[in-house]
């Protein structure tokens, strides 16, 4: 038995997305045009229960990016469906919160008005003193209240990356899409923030799908982990549960046997699947001209004019 058939007879494939809250059903996308056409997700089948955390982890050029913008509604998928509190997504809405790499904001706005750009779309019939405590809540949520007035250039990365999470979760979406926020920040904010993130997500309990390539990071973070193998063609891989107590301290547990167990199985299922694209990569024959070595040992001749 391969490692990959062990790892699938342990954790068994993904669940049924019928009734799921978010989910995806046979959702594929291409890019190119008729002569030139890349299939960067295939058959893609997800389902997301109210209120989980769950974690997609892959290797970068998987198609993460394009996952989660079909999520988003800010591309179309060719083919599937995507589903959400069992109505269509039709293009971007209020419903799905989404924090970028980059952090989105607008450099000429301080972080009071960035976060209160997308309250006051959302919430315009709201009273201003409603929509102004609505962005001081999760201002402070992220622990930036003494930020308010400060412009994204006078900000640290980490700092601007929480006024993306405050801006999309004081939109009251129905669900948090979080594409690899952390992945330009140093080690130490990074861990900050994902404890930020944790302790959010325990406050607020909406529901979460990070996407990210530290499979440590999703651990951390989630309840559940499905892999997204390499593309072209990339499709999610099997459902890994995270069966650890939360909070979840990072420095604990690295040395308890869940998280060394699920950390093995996740690895060796992505590696597995990048070791079994290669071997399929097509490579087209190469014709050699034939030339051969010179022989040296025949005399030479000389012309003289």
């Amino acid at each position: 038995m391969t490692a990959s058939a062990a790892i699938l007879d342990d954790v068994g494939s993904q669940p049924a997305v019928d009734d799921s809250f978010f989910s995806l059903q046979a959702v594929s996308k291409s890019y190119g045009d008729s002569w030139n056409r890349t299939e960067v997700l295939s058959g893609v089948n997800l389902g997301i229960s109210e209120g989980e955390f769950v974690a997609i982890v892959g290797f970068s050029g998987s198609g993460k990016t394009t996952l989660v913008s079909l999520m988003g509604g800010l591309i179309e998928p060719d083919s599937g469906s995507i589903l959400l509190g069992g109505a269509p997504v039709q293009g971007p809405g209020p419903d799905r919160g989404i924090v970028f790499q980059n952090y989105s904001l607008l450099p000429w706005l301080n972080v009071r008005d960035n976060v209160a750009l997308a309250v006051d779309e959302i919430f315009s019939d709201w009273s201003a003193s409603d929509r102004e405590n609505q962005v001081r809540r999760f201002v402070e949520m992220v622990n930036l209240g003494e930020a308010m007035e400060k412009y994204p250039a006078e900000l640290s990365g980490g700092m601007r990356q929480r006024v993306s999470v405050a801006r999309a979760l004081a939109t009251n979406p129905k669900i948090l899409l979080l594409d690899e926020p952390l992945s330009a920040l140093d080690a130490l904010t990074r861990a900050t923030l994902q404890d930020e993130i944790e302790r959010i997500w325990e406050e607020d309990r909406k529901t979460v799908l990070l996407i990210t390539n530290d499979v440590d990071e999703a651990i951390l973070l989630a309840d559940r982990i499905i892999p997204l193998s390499p593309g072209p063609r990339a499709t999610l891989g099997p459902s890994f549960p995270v069966r650890l107590e939360r909070p979840r301290d990072r420095k604990a547990i690295n040395h308890d046997p869940e998280f060394k167990k699920v950390r093995n199985m996740v690895t060796q299922y992505l590696m597995d699947a990048a070791a079994s694209v290669r071997s399929q990569t097509y490579t087209a024959p190469v014709s050699l001209p034939d030339v051969q070595p010179a022989d040296l040992s025949a005399p030479r001749i000389s012309i003289v004019r």
